[in-house]
């Protein structure tokens, strides 16, 4: 995880199936505006992807709208129109050099959409400096992950209400 100045949000949470990391999507993606940036990092199968399907088709379904949700794996992104902002998902994992994020257009989408990226140890100097991590891991249990939310920006606050056991799991910390 990036950040080192004073977190303004510190979480670690044991998600204890594939459902609870669905329902830790949800639950962010009902605060998420415009302007926010949620960097997924994790080893292959962590449940980045899993993360960001879950949040995005929720962001879809409020507005009456139906899509499949592809990983970007090969297209490096993926865009969706809502009436109030677009959605951008960004996986990074194929980019060879950080210059390629202007190409990309993500650092526009950092300002004015919702934007998801898995990978974000690859925007270097363009990482948003107002974004909230997520490190998930994997452990022993086949479905148990670890979600480690980091934030310095006040502005992620909004997230304190939506951590309890009911909503995502058993909160670690």
């Amino acid at each position: 995880m990036v950040p080192s100045a004073n977190p303004s949000l510190a979480a670690t949470l044991r998600l204890a199936s594939p459902e609870a990391t669905e329902r830790l999507a949800v639950a962010l993606a009902n605060v998420l505006a415009p302007g926010d940036t949620i960097l997924l990092e994790g080893p292959i199968g962590a449940g980045k992807s899993h993360f960001c399907r879950a949040a995005i088709r929720h962001l879809l379904s409020r507005e009456g709208f139906v899509e499949d949700i592809p990983s970007p794996t090969f297209t490096l992104v993926q865009t969706y129109v809502l009436p109030e902002a677009e959605i951008w998902h960004a996986d990074l994992y194929r980019l060879t050099n950080p210059a390629q994020i202007v190409e990309l257009g993500l650092e526009e989408a950092f300002e004015t959409a919702i934007t998801f990226v898995e990978w974000p140890d690859r925007l270097g100097t363009a990482t948003p400096r107002n974004a909230l991590h997520i490190t998930l891991s994997t452990e022993a249990a086949e479905d148990l992950r670890i979600a480690r939310i980091l934030a310095t920006d006040p502005r992620w606050n909004k997230l304190r209400a939506l951590l309890p056991a009911d909503i995502v799991g058993i909160p670690d910390v």
